[in-house]
């Protein structure tokens, strides 16, 4: 912690449910309201890093029906959920000491 911004919104991409890399990319797109564009770079190799620490998991998939073809799927898992849900805490935090400082907490 921190996280990236990218980061933020990959993991809450998977939050309602696992995705394959493409969906993610769509999602955070929507998400952001086309803030965040990933390049397919950008996302596997975040995926590798939030992977490689247990964010996230591979889950299994057996293809489309149409297609047959496998694609890597991706879950958050629970220590994923527990990091973004302190992220969150912690921008709201920065959000409301911006808020008192400039004074309009209430406004």
């Amino acid at each position: 912690m921190p996280l990236t911004e990218a980061t933020v919104y990959i993991l809450l991409s998977l939050a309602p449910g696992s995705k394959h890399g493409y969906a993610i990319m769509k999602d955070v797109k929507g998400v952001s309201q086309g803030h965040i564009q990933l390049s397919a770079s950008t996302l596997y190799t975040t995926l590798s890093r939030l992977l490689d620490k247990g964010l996230i998991e591979r889950v299994d998939d057996d293809g489309t029906e149409q297609t047959r073809r496998l694609r890597k799927v991706y879950s958050l898992t629970e220590t994923g959920l527990r990091v973004l849900e302190a992220e969150t805490l912690r921008m709201q935090s920065l959000v409301s000491a911006v808020m008192r400082r400039l004074g309009t907490e209430n406004a």
